[in-house]
């Protein structure tokens, strides 16, 4: 039954009320034709509202003859009548149709690509490569391999710890995180001279090894070297202190 009024549906129905002195033999005549009513509202003994196929409207007319009932179509519903009623509205009707199918369509493709989380490495830079790799505005983002992409991106710099690549909708998201320079390792066991890293005043000098170059009282400004000669040998470069 649910079947049938979903076809129905799809063919077409209309909501009718019947009038007459006799609805039960009416509702009879109409089950044992196999004509389905449905949503059937009786409202008093001689009037009631129904809904009823196309195809079983044009048999209810000779129920209603031999019944002596009055039938009057109050609406007309279901799929043809609403195509029908947008038939004069071809273009609106045309256009919604190509606005979906567009919207559709670009969604398979990559129209924005944004790099996140670089602050030491070009964002062009970052972007030529990726491009090389065939993320592009307009690549299909179906033929796009991200893991080959971050794999190959990494393996070429070591300036980056870690990637991800995230295709949202038609967004290329690129999120980087930049690798640490590893500070500079100084050899103890190496000669090198003592150097002020700002200006300043000597309050107090407290050389375990090498030279002090400077007094206390001494005005000294960046990069004057404080602590220099080491048991008389050369100094061959300088280290910085504070």
């Amino acid at each position: 039954m649910i079947f049938k009024i979903l076809l129905s549906y799809i063919c077409g129905y209309v909501n009718i009320s019947v009038e007459g002195y006799f609805i039960e033999r009416f509702i009879n005549m109409c089950i044992s034709k196999r004509i389905l009513l449905w949503n059937t509202k009786r409202d008093k003994s001689t009037y009631m509202q129904t809904n009823i196929s196309i195809k079983d409207f044009k048999k209810i007319k000779e129920v209603a003859k031999k019944t002596k009932c009055r039938i009057n179509i109050n609406r007309k519903k279901g799929l043809p009548f609403m195509l029908n009623r947008y038939k004069k509205r071809k273009i609106f009707v045309i256009a919604l149709l190509a606005i979906i199918i567009s919207i559709l369509g670009t969604s398979r493709y990559v129209w924005n690509i944004e790099i996140l989380g670089n602050e030491k490495i070009d964002t062009q830079e970052i972007l030529q490569q990726i491009n090389e790799k065939g993320i592009t505005i307009g690549a299909q983002k179906s033929k796009i391999d991200t893991e080959e992409i971050i794999r190959g991106i990494r393996l070429k710099r070591d300036d980056i710890a870690w990637m991800s690549i995230d295709l949202n909708g038609t967004n290329a998201i690129i999120k980087i995180v930049e690798n640490t320079e590893k500070p500079e390792i100084i050899n103890k066991n190496e000669y090198c001279n003592i150097v002020a890293n700002k200006s300043g005043v000597i309050t107090k000098i407290n050389a375990k090894t090498g030279t002090p170059v400077v007094k206390i009282g001494d005005v000294v400004t960046k990069d004057t070297i404080l602590v220099g000669r080491m048991d008389g040998r050369k100094i061959y470069r300088n280290k910085i202190c504070t």
